[in-house]
């Protein structure tokens, strides 16, 4: 439980099918631990920003938001469930779902994400994330 005593489950959400199924997995536990939802999609500059060509106009944040809302839209349709939280964060995947899990009943995570290699199991933001949490996944 977090500080206000409210139990609260979060999602990492980045898009991907996997991130489809850790949102509907989430729906399904706070549902039954009578939790908040928290779908968390994180965002951060390339490492090479200062270099790349980017427009002036892009808008990570923005982006995210509107991915996060097209994975919500694909899951639940037009009506997603009542007390989901959708929230945006700047910051690398793991490190944001770390934070956001601070005082969280669980954490869940899709097994992989848009990147990685095909043969990997668990992606690394999920790795690092089911080893470093404090919060059950």
């Amino acid at each position: 439980m977090d500080d206000s005593g409210e139990r609260r489950i979060v999602v990492g959400v980045d898009g991907s099918q996997h991130s489809e199924q850790a949102l509907r997995w989430g729906v399904y536990l706070a549902a039954a631990l009578q939790a908040r939802l928290d779908a968390v999609a994180a965002w951060e500059y390339p490492q090479s920003f200062g270099w790349a060509a980017v427009t002036p106009e892009w808008d990570p944040a923005a982006d995210t938001a509107k991915i996060l809302d097209e994975t919500v839209q694909a899951v639940f349709g037009t009506e997603p469930p009542s007390g989901l939280h959708l929230l945006v964060r700047e910051g690398g995947a793991a490190r944001v779902l770390m934070s956001e899990c601070e005082g969280a009943t669980m954490v869940v995570v899709g097994s992989r994400s848009h990147g990685g290699f095909a043969g990997l199991l668990l992606g690394s933001v999920s790795a690092k994330v089911t080893e470093h949490s404090r919060a059950p996944c």
